[in-house]
Parts: C-alpha cells; sequence; structure tokens
C-alpha cells in the first residue's frame, strides 16, 4: 500500500458522534460537525451525521463544494466570516454562514435575491476570544440591520472560544452570552433559531452546566475527529483518540555519528543542530516532512525519539533497530498535524468502513514499526 497515507476508521468517529450527542442531548444541545480538518472528506461526514449530528460546518468554500459532491444533503455553514468575492457561492452553497461584518451581508443578501432564496445569518459576538465577532454593545444594531435586510434571514448568534486568546468558557461568560439572546428576541420580536455556543472547548461546560442556558448547538471537530480536550489535550472519556493514523516509510536506517565542523553558509545557522548528538544509536529517516504534515504535532513511535525535519524527510532516532529499511511506522497526530495532513495531495487517505464500532475506547494506543509484505 502506498505511503505517507491517512487510514481513517469511520466507525470510530460515528462512535465519538454519537457518544457526545447522547452526552448533549439532555442539555438540550445540537451537535454540528466541523469537517475542516479533514478538508470536507464526504465519507468522514456521513460518518459525522450517522453519529447524530444535525449539520455540518466548513471554513472553505472548496470543502463545501466537495461535500456536496460527496452527495450530502444536510444543511452546511459557513463558519469563517465569508470572503466578499466568495458571496455568491457562500449563499447558493451554504443553509448559513456565520458573519461580523454588514457590507459582508449585504453582498450574501444581493446574491440571495438573484437566485430568488433567502440565506440565514448567524452573528459572531466577541466574548473573550479575540479573534472574530461583534461587541456585545453593538449587537442590537448589528441585529436590526440584519433584520432590516431583504435576502437574509438572522437565524442566531453564536461565540468563539479557545482558538486564538485560549479563553475558557465558563459559567458566567456563557449566561451572558445567553443574555444576549434573550435581549435581541426580546427587543425585536423575532426567535433565534441557533444559539451557537462555541466548539469543543466548550464540552465540559455543556456536559455538568445544570443552570438555565439559551444555548442549543456545538460546532465539534476535534472532539469528534481526535476524542481530546483542545484545551488541555487530554483524552476524552469514551472517545477514540486513533481515529487517525499517519503511516510513513523509513527509506535509510545507519548509525550516525558527528562528522566533525563543517562550513555553513548562513552565519544565522550556526546554532541549528539536526543531529542533536553523537551516540551511535541507530538513526531512520522516513519519507514525510514538513510538506506533509506538522511534525511538531506527531506523537512519536515507542522506543523512537524526534531528531529533526525537513520539507521532506523526518529523521528520528531509534532506541533498537526495529526501524528496517522498507518497514512502515505509525504515527497518531494532534489536530495541526491532522489538518495539514489532510489537505497534503501526496499523501493518501485510506477510509476503513468499520462501522458500526462497538469496541472499548482507549487513550493508550500504541505506535507501531510495520513490516512491508
Amino acid at each position: 500500500m502506498t505511503a505517507p497515507r491517512i487510514e481513517i476508521e469511520l466507525g470510530k468517529i460515528q462512535h465519538n458522534t454519537r457518544h457526545i450527542v447522547t452526552q448533549l442531548r439532555p442539555h438540550g444541545i445540537d451537535v454540528t460537525g466541523v469537517t475542516k480538518a479533514v478538508c470536507g472528506h464526504p465519507a468522514v461526514a456521513r460518518a459525522i451525521l450517522d453519529g447524530g449530528a444535525t449539520g455540518l460546518a466548513e471554513a472553505r468554500i472548496a470543502n463545501v463544494a466537495r461535500l456536496l459532491g460527496g452527495g450530502m444533503t444536510c444543511p452546511i455553514a459557513m463558519i469563517r466570516s465569508p470572503m466578499m468575492s466568495q458571496a455568491e457561492q457562500v449563499s447558493g452553497q451554504c443553509v448559513t454562514s456565520y458573519n461580523t461584518e454588514m457590507d459582508i451581508i449585504l453582498c450574501l443578501a444581493a446574491a440571495a435575491r438573484r437566485s430568488g432564496k433567502v440565506h440565514g445569518v448567524v452573528l459572531m459576538v466577541e466574548m473573550g476570544d479575540c479573534r472574530e465577532g461583534i461587541m456585545p454593545a453593538d449587537l442590537m444594531a448589528f441585529a436590526r440591520d440584519v433584520l432590516a435586510t431583504t435576502g437574509v434571514s438572522l437565524k442566531g448568534i453564536g461565540a468563539n472560544f479557545a482558538c486564538l486568546r485560549g479563553s475558557v468558557p465558563n459559567a458566567v461568560t456563557m449566561a451572558r452570552f445567553s443574555a444576549l439572546a434573550t435581549e435581541i428576541e426580546g427587543a425585536t420580536g423575532c426567535t433565534l433559531e441557533t444559539v451557537s455556543g462555541g466548539n469543543s472547548a466548550n464540552l465540559p461546560w455543556a456536559i455538568t452546566s445544570r443552570k438555565e442556558s439559551r444555548v442549543n448547538d456545538l460546532r465539534l471537530g476535534e472532539a469528534i475527529l481526535l476524542g481530546v480536550d483542545p484545551v488541555s489535550g487530554i483524552h476524552i472519556d469514551g472517545l477514540h483518540t486513533d481515529a487517525f493514523t499517519l503511516i510513513a516509510e523509513v527509506i535509510e536506517s545507519k548509525l550516525k555519528t558527528d562528522p566533525g565542523p563543517c562550513p555553513v553558509a548562513d552565519p544565522a545557522r550556526h546554532g541549528l543542530r539536526l543531529v542533536q548528538d553523537n551516540d551511535r544509536l541507530p538513526r531512520s529517516i522516513l519519507a514525510i516532512g514538513q510538506q506533509d504534515t506538522d511534525v511538531s504535532g506527531l506523537e512519536m513511535p515507542e522506543g523512537a525519539a524526534f531528531v529533526g525535519a525537513t520539507s521532506d524527510h523526518l529523521v528520528v532516532r531509534a532506541l533498537d533497530s526495529g526501524m528496517r529499511v522498507g518497514c512502515e511506522v505509525k504515527f497518531h497526530m494532534n489536530y495541526g498535524a491532522l489538518m495539514r495532513a489532510m489537505s497534503a495531495p501526496d499523501v493518501a487517505k485510506v477510509v476503513r468502513h468499520d462501522w458500526p464500532f462497538t469496541s472499548t475506547p482507549s487513550p493508550n494506543h500504541r505506535n507501531q514499526c510495520l513490516e512491508t509484505a
């Protein structure tokens, strides 16, 4: 089989979605599956929907097109503020988009009118993450402007947490956010269908909250795909952390020693040492590099340590001689490594249709070195 490749176990993704949906349902919260980390891969999207998600969300119009081309008929939302230059495509292909700029909403409205449609708008509110969002003090006037614009309808409000600034949602913040939804409805007479309380970082709050909340939707990607809390990186109980496995092939395995001082053309690189020591342990090179994934987000196999990486080489120090030329090595990835690997054209994506998946999730996966046939 070709390498490098990502092996995707759809049953584990379906299980993770179902487990989260079941936990959130008693709190009146639906799950919107975010597929941007997998570039809108239709098979992954289908597993998320089969797990109980009510819709999908994307950040790039090319991924939306891929979902539609793969047969998705569920509502798809554009969760990154649309580009003005793509207003026609967003209005035509997405049921809803998340917005912060009135000029862009006017473009979406014009595009919707031309096609005889009404485009749904969710207004993102700045709640402390300092990424996208309308300031709470400006939200009411903004909502009134949207309600007065033909071609769009105000579907709801949303917030984002723990992405840029790392702000973690708490009960006080979420109560303030819920109050904004109630204030808009009271002042305008409209009904907000969607009060989207955030992303995977909100799961601890959502599952443990017992107070009244207007939040009825979470946009979840990392928790479903990787089974971890994005804030702490800790395994979420009951979820699989190994639905995605990156596999690379060893192309060199030798004992390496320091050949001694050598001239470096760039003085700024004198302090850069890709080969970090002189211990004569076996060093292996794998045919994968920075162009294929974020190597800092790879979990090294047992018995190996990261040495360095260039655009298309990954160098590891092997504590035993298991990494022979031609063998394949498995890596588990964090969210950043997964995103880059899924978008890399030279990394094959191999889907395993293994649902329904019934094995008990375990955080203690073990990377392996595999012999090739």
